[in-house]
């Protein structure tokens, strides 16, 4: 029995409806102690806008180390990076303006995401088998033959959900920017699927 064996490729976009943000903050000093304690400052003034409504913190790693001149310590730069989730997009415009109004030494985002991407997997999947049956089915009439059952199927691995990532560096400010000219609108989340099927044949 001749078998046939072809790949197949889906993919399925759907908005994002949720954000993701890297917020980060630094202070130098001249000892650690006292580098610790001016970012300690820096986020509780930050809180406010850390804490917004519709915003959760993901998880946040601290670092600390010795700043350098030539060959000699000169003191200390201690930061702490903060990744950040808007669950509620309808808030991003009000969320960055009040980070970015926080003045963080970097914010990286937003990166949309889905909430729940198995629906949009499944319709993936289902486009990437009927792309491999396609192309099957082409192979089956070039050689005279009648496709069968499919036999087996595998599935290619890393194919996640992508989103639109927009850097920023931000720049010191007294007041919360205006962000609504940045077109921050939530932006297609593509998933995609790649598939292997092997197909019997019947005279």
């Amino acid at each position: 029995m001749t078998e046939i064996v072809t790949e197949g490729s889906g993919w399925f976009e759907q908005p994002g409806d949720r954000a993701e943000l890297d917020v980060g903050f630094a202070a130098t000093a001249k000892t650690r102690s006292a580098a610790v304690t001016a970012l300690g400052g820096q986020l509780a003034a930050a809180a406010p806008a850390l804490e917004a409504d519709g915003l959760t913190v993901e998880h946040r790693r601290l670092w600390v180390h010795n700043e350098w001149r030539r060959d000699r310590v000169v003191g200390c730069r201690a930061g702490e990076d903060v990744r950040l989730v808007v669950t509620d997009v309808t808030v991003l415009e009000e969320v960055l303006a009040a980070l970015i109004g926080a003045e963080p030494t970097s914010l990286d985002g937003p990166r949309w995401v889905l909430t729940d991407p198995a629906a949009a997997r499944r319709e993936a999947q289902r486009r990437a088998v009927a792309d491999a049956r396609d192309r099957a089915e082409g192979y089956a009439a070039a050689l005279g033959v009648t496709l069968g059952g499919l036999l087996r199927l595998s599935e290619a691995p890393d194919h996640h959900p992508s989103g639109l990532s927009m850097r920023m560096a931000m720049a010191k400010d007294a007041t919360a920017p205006d962000v609504r000219e940045l077109g921050l609108e939530p932006e297609p989340v593509r998933v995609t699927v790649q598939c292997t099927t092997t197909w019997a044949t019947s005279a």
